[in-house]
């Protein structure tokens, strides 16, 4: 590997973090300018920002034929936001989560993981498996933009006179550079990635699950940490979340429609890493449901667990001998043990914020 390589790879992250944060900036205030909640805004246009990155990557990597990286950006940057990103927002401070979230958002999320695995058991993601996932994306938005407008009060309905005429051009322009930026970083970071991964002899779909998913995955982690310090705990929930979303939905779908003859999927990545990010979401409905809240320890648990998955990738990669023993004690043991700890230890915490009440007689 040599060291323009690597200052490629350093430059295309920096393109891909500065295009998403301008794309975000001038998009936000011209949906704002069309009487768009904060909340619907923090769920479609953040949300949809911050996955640009992905975007980019795996259309390029699409387009080149290097499925691997396009599927291995989108899997890896879902378990990473939820197992690191929640973690770390979590050990800076217990997150709520709102009803909509644990509701709507969360069983779509588990949904459309589940879809896209059995989208893949033919062994690839086609073109009609990405019109699909689109749609749903499509139907999403559309969903939450219209109930946004219903629920949003009247006196906001006048928020977009606040925003100067002349300010059209500047969030244009802003959005302008952004996508040119998300574009040419998106680019260079594949073209350096594939080229470290050769020099070690690592699999390009190692190399999207880790590198470059978490490097993909650094606006929600700017976001997300900012927000918990912050003390807007709901946000850094939501944007998890709706990144997830868009991650399936439209990046998965957006690769897969316009890849040459679809992205392959490697039987692999059918046993293993889909489960994963599946198991990943699932494992956040005990703690969304039973305190309405990801406590500290949780997000310890989740950081730990990336750990794990970070560990057996490198194993894999490597040839280890001990990696199918260590793989079927993660998904067998290590996993349904977390859900029943998350469980008990919910409820817990359920009951001690919800203490029955003493009876009285009438």
């Amino acid at each position: 590997m040599s060291l323009a390589t690597l200052l490629w790879l350093l430059l295309g992250l920096a393109a891909l973090l500065v295009g998403a944060e301008l794309l975000v900036r001038g998009a936000s205030r011209l949906a704002a300018r069309f009487g768009i909640s904060s909340l619907v805004i923090g769920l479609t246009v953040v949300a949809l920002g911050t996955s640009s990155p992905e975007i980019a990557v795996s259309i390029d990597a699409s387009l080149a034929g290097q499925g691997d990286i396009a599927l291995g950006n989108v899997i890896g940057s879902n378990i990473f936001n939820v197992l690191v990103i929640l973690g770390l927002s979590a050990l800076i401070t217990p997150l709520l989560v709102q009803q909509q979230l644990v509701r709507l958002d969360v069983p779509l999320m588990i949904g459309v993981c589940v879809l896209a695995w059995l989208f893949s058991l033919d062994d690839a993601l086609g073109r009609v498996d990405g019109m699909v996932l689109l749609a749903i994306a499509v139907a999403y938005t559309l969903f939450l933009i219209i109930k946004g407008r219903q629920e949003m009060p009247g006196d906001d309905a006048g928020a977009e006179d606040d925003v100067k005429p002349e300010s059209w051009v500047v969030q244009v322009l802003l959005i302008g550079a952004g996508l040119g930026l998300l574009v040419a970083g998106a680019g260079w970071l594949v073209e350096s990635a594939v080229a470290i991964a050769r020099s070690f002899g690592v699999s390009e779909l190692v190399i999207g699950l880790t590198i470059i998913a978490a490097g993909t995955s650094l606006p929600e982690v700017a976001t997300s940490v900012m927000a918990a310090l912050r003390g807007e705990r709901d946000i850094a929930v939501g944007n998890v979340v709706g990144s997830n979303l868009f991650n399936i939905m439209a990046v998965l779908g957006l690769a897969s429609l316009i890849a040459p003859g679809g992205i392959a999927v490697r039987e692999a990545v059918q046993e293993f890493d889909f489960p994963i990010m599946i198991a990943v979401a699932v494992a956040c409905l005990p703690i969304f449901f039973t305190g309405n809240l990801i406590s500290r320890w949780e997000g310890a648990l989740f950081l730990a667990y990336y750990v794990v998955y970070v560990t057996w990738l490198l194993l894999s990669a490597t040839g280890s001998a001990v990696t199918e023993t260590y793989a079927d004690a993660l998904i067998f043991f290590a996993i349904p043990l977390t859900f029943v700890t998350l469980a008990i230890f919910g409820m817990r915490e359920w009951q001690a914020r919800h203490p029955k009440m003493p009876y009285q007689d009438r």
